[in-house]
């Protein structure tokens, strides 16, 4: 029986961390997409068909009240809306200069430091220097040969994901399913409209562009987004922010696949180092909450 009871909340506890790679899969190959529509609208038209796209969907999916909620609740929806907006216009900027691998690598600092700051646990600090150790591997042994601006876009793009996360597990608690993410896409894309029509213009509306857009705001808004709100209902932030050290390895995946960007026997190496401290920050949710404990 406690054998039985074990297993089954063992399940229950990685449920949020399938949700949580599933969507890290998506947003990275999504990503990869972006970087090939970047040409026809640039980078911040990109950030603009993403947020849009993706918000149309998303509001005619859920159909949230706009009735009914607090001062706060919409406090933190606009929050959590313009975090998500700066997030993604900054690492486009980071990725239309830098390789896709180096910049989420940089950017993935930001949830990295989150995880230190606000970790109660020693274990969770080795975990999380394992995973700096794995990032900063993967760099190549520096980021002097990469384009500055580039890369402190990216680690903007890092800061800016940290509020993301905050934001978006207060909006998961404060909102039902995936109403505020819905409202919150709907501020992103209301913050980043004017820019995008500034940069690309009439070229965001050329159908093929539209296309790739939307296959960009599902890959990278809408299903990514989604899950990682479910999946911040019922996983501690440490470990959602260790979690997000997987993002280099999944992004440099994404570009050896799609933009034929090759690996090295170094990155390799980074990638095994990003994703044990990854398993081991998995481990240690599921053996520090007993079964009953596993949904806080």
């Amino acid at each position: 029986m406690e054998a039985t009871a074990s297993a089954a909340g063992s399940r229950r506890s990685l449920g949020p961390v399938a949700l949580v790679v599933g969507g890290a899969l998506s947003v990275q190959f999504g990503a990869a997409i972006a970087v090939l529509l970047m040409p026809r609208a640039g980078a911040l038209g990109v950030v603009t068909l993403r947020l849009a796209l993706a918000a149309l969907v998303m509001l005619l999916v859920c159909r949230p009240a706009l009735r009914g909620h607090s001062r706060a609740d919409w406090g933190t929806v606009v929050a959590f809306g313009t975090a998500m907006a700066a997030m993604n216009m900054l690492f486009y900027q980071a990725a239309d200069r830098i390789p896709l691998g180096a910049a989420v690598t940089f950017e993935v600092l930001g949830p990295l430091v989150l995880s230190v700051i606000v970790s109660r646990r020693l274990v969770n600090l080795v975990w999380a220097g394992l995973a700096l150790g794995g990032v900063v591997l993967l760099s190549g042994g520096g980021f002097d040969r990469l384009n500055p601006v580039g890369a402190a876009f990216a680690l903007s793009a890092g800061a800016m994901w940290a509020a993301y996360i905050v934001f978006s597990a207060r909006t998961g608690r404060r909102f039902p399913q995936a109403d505020g993410l819905a409202l919150a896409m709907g501020v992103g894309a209301v913050l980043s409209l004017p820019l995008g029509l500034a940069e690309a213009g009439s070229k965001l509306v050329v159908p093929s562009t539209l296309g790739l857009g939307l296959a960009v705001a599902l890959l990278s808004s809408v299903l990514p987004y989604t899950l990682e709100l479910l999946a911040l209902r019922r996983l501690p932030a440490p470990t959602f922010a260790v979690l997000m050290s997987l993002e280099p390895a999944i992004a440099a995946a994404a570009g050896f696949f799609v933009l034929h960007q090759a690996l090295s026997a170094v990155d390799a190496l980074a990638i095994a180092l990003v994703i044990t401290a990854s398993m081991g920050a998995v481990r240690t949710q599921v053996a520090g909450k007993a079964p009953g404990d596993l949904t806080k």
